[in-house]
C-alpha cells in the first residue's frame, strides 16, 4: 500500500515532460481523486507550492498533508488554501482562515515570476484564494498565440490579463481587458509590462462586464475574438451571476459585440454543469441576439495535468463558435 508521500511524489512525477520544459514552471502537480488524493490539488510555480483543500479537514490532516507534501516534492516554500464549498461566501469575512497571507512550510514569498510557453506571470501566494494564474487554461493560452495575429480581441473577466498578455504576444493589433476590480486589472499591467508590452489604460477598463458589454454594442464596437471566461459563481454591485443559471445571458451579450466572422470563446469552469448542457446555453445566447454560428473548435485543460477520473469529464469547457 503507497504512503501519503509515495503518492504525491508518484502524481509530480506523471508531469514529467512539464518537469523539464524550461519555458513552462507553472502546472499543476496533484488533481485530487485522479491522483488519488480526493479534495486535494496542488499547483507548482518553480520551487512554490500552493496546495489547496476542497473540504473541511482536520488540523491533525492538513498537517499529514503538509508533511507529506514537504517530504515529497521539497518545495522552497509551500502556501495552503481552504476552499470549501461555502469558501466563496466566506472569502471576504475569513480570508485569513482561508488563505493565509504567509507559508505554511518553507520560505514566504510576497511575489515570484512564472512562466508559461516562455511568458512571464506574475504570482501573489499570498493574495487570496487565487495566486496569479488559472493553470487549466494553459492550453487555451497556447492556442490564442497561434490565433491572435492581426486581430482584434476583447477579454472578459480578465482578472490578472493572462489572454491579453498573451493575445499581445501573438500578435493582436488590440487586446481589451474588462474585470470588475482595479487591482487585478493593475496586476495585469504588471503582467504586461513583464513581458516588454506597453501599456496602455484604456485597455485596462474595471466595471460591470454585462454593463460594459451593452456600452460597447451601444457604439456599434466590434472584436474579431471575445473570450468570455467568467467565474462560476460572482456577486458585484451591480449583478449577480451563475454560470450554471446565466451562461446563455452572457453569450447573448457578449455575441453583440463579435464582428461577422469573428469567434467567441466561451468558457466555463463549472463541474455541475455538462459540456453538452454547457453548449447548448451558448448557443441559446447567440440565438437571442440574432446570430448563427457554428462551433470551430471545443477543448479543456491539459490532460498531463488535468487528468480526470474514470467517467468524469473534466470540470474546464472551452468552445470556441465562429459568428455570421
Amino acid at each position: 500500500m503507497p504512503t501519503l508521500v509515495d503518492t504525491l511524489r508518484t502524481a509530480q512525477a506523471r508531469r514529467g515532460p512539464l518537469l523539464t520544459d524550461a519555458r513552462t514552471t507553472a502546472f499543476r502537480v496533484l488533481h485530487g481523486e485522479a491522483d488519488g488524493v480526493p479534495d486535494v490539488t496542488a499547483d507548482r510555480f518553480g520551487g512554490l507550492y500552493v496546495l489547496s483543500l476542497y473540504r473541511d479537514f482536520s488540523p491533525t490532516e492538513e498537517e499529514a498533508l503538509l508533511d507529506a507534501a514537504m517530504t515529497a516534492w521539497a518545495p522552497t516554500s509551500l502556501y495552503l488554501k481552504r476552499r470549501p464549498r461555502e469558501a466563496r461566501v466566506l472569502a471576504n469575512v475569513a480570508k485569513e482562515t482561508l488563505a493565509p497571507e504567509t507559508s505554511a512550510r518553507g520560505e514566504p514569498v510576497e511575489s515570484l515570476t512564472a512562466l508559461e510557453n516562455g511568458l512571464s506571470f506574475l504570482i501573489r501566494p499570498g493574495q487570496g484564494l487565487s495566486v496569479g494564474l488559472y493553470l487549466d487554461m494553459r492550453d487555451t493560452r497556447a492556442w490564442l498565440l497561434k490565433e491572435a495575429r492581426g486581430l482584434t480581441v476583447l477579454n472578459l473577466f480578465a482578472y490578472t490579463c493572462a489572454f491579453g498578455v498573451v493575445a499581445k504576444a501573438g500578435g493582436a493589433k488590440r487586446a481589451l481587458n474588462l474585470d470588475a476590480s482595479r487591482r487585478v486589472l493593475e496586476w495585469g499591467e504588471e503582467n504586461a509590462q513583464l513581458n516588454g508590452q506597453p501599456v496602455d489604460r484604456y485597455d485596462y477598463v474595471a466595471g460591470d462586464v454585462f454593463d460594459w458589454l451593452k456600452r460597447l454594442a451601444k457604439k456599434g464596437e466590434t472584436f474579431d475574438l471575445v473570450i468570455a471566461d467568467p467565474p462560476s459563481f460572482s456577486n458585484t454591485k451591480e449583478a449577480r451571476f451563475s454560470a450554471a443559471r446565466d451562461y446563455a445571458r452572457l453569450a447573448e451579450a457578449t455575441a453583440r459585440v463579435v464582428a461577422p466572422g469573428g469567434r467567441l470563446v466561451a468558457c466555463c469552469n463549472h463541474a455541475g454543469l455538462p459540456a453538452r448542457r454547457f453548449e447548448a446555453m451558448v448557443s441559446e445566447g447567440l440565438s437571442l441576439a440574432g446570430r448563427q454560428g457554428r462551433a470551430v473548435d471545443s477543448s479543456g485543460p491539459s490532460s498531463l495535468d488535468f487528468p480526470s477520473p474514470p467517467g468524469q469529464e473534466p470540470a474546464l469547457k472551452v468552445h470556441v463558435v465562429q459568428l455570421r
